[in-house]
């Protein structure tokens, strides 16, 4: 592994740790197929959570929080249902439907990282 993919991967685990201390239950990490990858398909009570994870090192030219392209938004939209066709129950859409969320971190070269959770970016 190298250290992209390494820093990619603790922020994913400092996503999930923020998505459970928010009262979410994570479904699936890293949930492939042809079109994409999901990052994390949480639940939030009755609405089912696409969550991108944006990790960065401090002193990097853009915040994870950013926001999500419109393009990007668009496939994870097409993922989302993709997904729930696939895994979901019965084929419906959850009673609380779908949201797209983002979770940013930023990791400094000392000390804590800062996790940020935006909801409903997309």
């Amino acid at each position: 592994m190298n250290a992209r993919c390494a820093l990619g991967r603790y922020g994913e685990d400092l996503a999930v740790r923020r998505l459970g201390e928010a009262g979410m239950t994570v479904l699936e990490r890293n949930w492939r197929c042809r079109d994409g990858e999901i990052d994390i398909v949480a639940r939030d009570g009755d609405a089912l959570v696409i969550c991108e994870v944006k990790t960065r090192r401090a002193g990097g030219p853009e915040h994870p929080m950013a926001g999500v392209p419109v393009r990007k938004a668009a496939r994870l939209r097409r993922l989302a249902a993709r997904w729930l066709q696939e895994r979901w129950p019965a084929h419906r859409t959850p009673p609380g439907g779908v949201r797209i969320d983002l979770v940013g971190i930023v990791v400094p070269a000392r000390g804590a990282p800062m996790v940020e959770h935006a909801r409903g970016v997309a």
